[in-house]
């Protein structure tokens, strides 16, 4: 079922244009009907079976984006006045926090513009917010940003979803707002979360210092902004980086700990024992340990899905029905489906299920064959024998199972994450996790401190096996971006080996290889275009991209040579040859044709005589005719990024942003653009008064300039430079790509 209604939710964000309304319930209708009808005819009555299943999840995202649709900004503004409540306060090491605000007013916009929330970093200084606090500070706002590339990771359906309309960063500290109506009654109750996780936390710093206690931290309550970047890099290169964001690993780790721990001693009653089903009291008690730790490890998305699976497992229990079945992770699925349809394209998601359904249908294939339980009863050397058989099996099984999904999504591999996860996880398993939880027991009684110490000493040791693995040659492997259809195989392939029995399983085998035959054959852009027409990369003899750029564009070209499979920082791509550059601009020669980068008024008369394709961060003159295509300011700032692909002499194919994303509700078209002219004629038609006949008055004369003007559009090099998207470094956008 997960499965089918995943198919559903697919199709909805495959669309180029978000469907009418009613669509999805016209379609759910109408399958239900012929379900009905056919329900003499097993083979079509089982079609229409998953058939309805595939509607259904069309259904349920359609529903999702309409319930969550809010107000995005469709310029950028400041800096202006925002009033909001705190939502969520995240440090970030030597940059202030990063607040996410529940906006009650923003200045200089009506009431129905403002965004629900906005997401800005806050600059040091501030009072220490807590959730539910009210805060007013100057910002500078825009609209969640869009790929820095086609294909790319897409910000702003995530902030979309997320309720988030407008990112940025303060101009000052923040400040309590004394003017604030009374917070909602969630955020109270979120603000007194809060406190007591800061509560903890400032415990976990008298004991543990540095890097430690900032890991501890992100282990007992989900705060990971303390931890220096140098070690997230570590562990993330040594295929580590999951230890530090609590899922479930952390989740089933706690909530077994407590449901054993709990068993254990009421077993120690012989009246209890033989009386009273102990092990059910232990599954609720487990249960609540879970909830408590996932109030206090902050209730994010990642340990409400990790919560969801683990009670899922003990409500199996109550049941008298095994807590590991693929049955009980498709419930998982089902569920947080349900209630977060959206969760589909969350990488989290995907690679949390992953692991959990290989790692489920590993241990129920070694269940019906019964070798390990047999040789775990011979003795002490048989359980050695198991539990490191278990801990390598499981490794191999769940690293196996995430590789294609960090390939396809971060364009990476950790080549020995293998031996670190070996090396790690029992002591994550074993000694950090156990002693987290035995810190939380123990801290209202102060006596926190020798848990935390033996949790320090675990912690020590898996920094140090991040290091050592993430230093070893060749530790991190590259590579270029996949193709979806190649990554889709993938997954049906390893879906259709862990669900099915029998002898179908053998056809996943035939998916995995085709998949994995189409992934090097994706086409690779020879010119890359940046958003505002100033970041051009051209394809180099040597196959690899070399770039021309303002410094401030380190973070979108660092995105264009991960998705290139390219190891090299952007420093290294700007000093590579390949362009030849004056004062007036660049030309090189890709696949025999001429690309000309003009970058002054004095260049453009003879690039547009002699270029092939040329490329101008101001809006192209008339006549400018001769080159195949011209990519100037205004396409780009309509568009987004633009790849061309050259496929022979003054053959170029071009793909844009705009072109993926298609205009849905988290990316509507440019005001510039023909289809955003389109749109905003049609609003002042509509909201234009009626004249004496009855007839609507025609667009105002302002709104009559702004739709003609565009197309004929000048001005002055100061006034672009005014017009340019906010940059990467100095605005929020330049956390969105990389570990959220």
């Amino acid at each position: 079922m997960p499965a089918l209604i995943g198919a559903g939710i697919a199709v909805y964000f495959a669309l180029p244009r978000e469907p009418a309304p009613a669509l999805g319930i016209l379609a759910l209708i109408t399958v239900a009907s012929m379900r009905y009808a056919a329900s003499r005819m097993p083979a079509l009555r089982l079609a229409l079976d998953a058939t309805l299943l595939v509607v259904l999840g069309f259904v349920l995202i359609t529903t999702r984006s309409a319930i969550v649709d809010a107000p995005i900004l469709d310029r950028r503004i400041g800096p202006v006045e925002v009033r909001g409540y705190v939502e969520l306060a995240e440090p970030r090491e030597g940059r202030g926090e990063r607040l996410t605000l529940l906006v009650y007013h923003l200045a200089g916009m009506p009431g129905d513009a403002w965004p629900q929330r906005v997401r800005v970093r806050a600059m040091a200084g501030g009072d220490g917010f807590a959730p539910g606090d009210a805060v007013i500070l100057k910002a500078h706002l825009a609209a969640p940003a869009a790929p820095a590339l086609p294909g790319g990771f897409d910000f702003s359906r995530y902030a979309y979803f997320a309720g988030i309309g407008a990112v940025g960063y303060s101009l000052s500290p923040p400040l309590a707002d004394p003017e604030a109506p009374p917070p909602p009654v969630t955020l109270q109750f979120l603000a007194g979360i809060q406190r007591l996780r800061r509560a903890i936390g400032a415990r976990i710093d008298r004991v543990l210092s540095g890097e430690t206690a900032a890991i501890a931290k992100a282990l007992v309550t989900g705060e990971r902004g303390g931890i220096p970047e140098a070690t997230n890099t570590a562990y993330r290169d040594s295929g580590l980086f999951h230890i530090l964001s609590i899922s479930g690993l952390h989740m089933a780790i706690m909530g077994g700990a407590v449901f054993f721990a709990v068993r254990f001693m009421l077993a120690l009653v012989p009246a209890l024992a033989l009386r009273y089903p102990v092990k059910k009291w232990a599954a609720l008690a487990a249960a609540g340990g879970s909830l408590a730790y996932l109030a206090i490890s902050g209730t994010t998305f990642a340990t409400l899905r990790s919560f969801i699976m683990i009670s899922i497992m003990f409500l199996a229990i109550l049941l008298d029905r095994p807590a590991l079945a693929l049955r009980n992770v498709a419930v998982s699925a089902l569920i947080i489906l349900l209630l977060f349809p959206e969760s589909l394209l969350d990488v989290g998601f995907q690679m949390s299920f992953a692991a959990v359904v290989a790692l489920v249908a590993a241990y129920e294939a070694l269940r019906q064959r019964g070798g390990a339980p047999r040789l775990a009863s011979s003795g002490v050397l048989g359980f050695v024998l198991v539990f490191v058989g278990g801990v390598v099996l499981s490794t191999l099984v769940a690293s196996a199972a995430v590789t294609p999904f960090a390939i396809y999504h971060f364009h990476k591999t950790q080549h020995y994450g293998v031996l670190a996860n070996l090396l790690a996880v029992p002591i994550c398993n074993l000694v950090v996790m156990p002693a987290a939880l035995a810190t939380l027991v123990f801290m209202p009684l102060g006596l926190e401190s020798g848990p935390l110490q033996l949790m320090g000493l675990g912690i020590d040791a898996m920094s140090a096996t991040a290091r050592y693995v993430a230093a070893l040659p060749g530790a991190v492997g590259v590579v270029a971006a996949i193709p979806t259809q190649a990554f889709a195989l993938v997954v049906a392939g390893g879906l259709w080996l862990a669900l099915w029995q029998g002898r179908w399983r053998v056809a996943g085998i035939a998916l995995l290889a085709a998949g994995a035959a189409i992934a090097p054959l994706a086409a690779r852009p020879d010119v890359l275009v940046g958003r505002d027409g100033r970041l051009v990369a051209v394809r180099a003899d040597d196959g690899r991209f070399v770039a021309i750029s303002a410094a401030q564009a380190r973070f979108e070209l660092r995105r264009w040579l991960e998705h290139d499979g390219d190891a090299r920082s952007p420093e290294q791509a700007v000093a590579g040859a390949g362009l030849t550059c004056d004062s007036v601009g660049c030309v090189a020669k890709v696949r025999g044709t001429r690309v000309a980068i003009s970058r002054h008024a004095a260049s453009v008369a003879d690039d547009c005589a002699a270029a092939d394709v040329l490329v101008l961060a101001v809006p192209a003159p008339g006549g400018c005719t001769s080159p195949v295509k011209v990519i100037d300011f205004l396409a780009v700032r309509t568009a987004g990024t633009h790849a061309l692909y050259i496929d022979g002499a003054r053959q170029v194919r071009v793909r844009t942003v705009a072109q993926e994303r298609g205009v849905r509700p988290w990316s509507p078209p440019h005001p510039w653009s023909a289809e955003g002219r389109r749109l905003a004629a049609a609003r002042a038609t509509a909201n234009s008064p009626a004249d004496a006949t009855g007839h609507q008055a025609g667009p105002t004369a302002e709104h009559e300039f702004s739709r003609r003007g565009v197309a004929r559009f000048s001005a002055p090099l100061h006034m672009l430079d005014t017009l340019q998207l906010p940059r990467p470094e100095v605005e929020d956008e330049v956390d969105e790509g990389g570990d959220n």
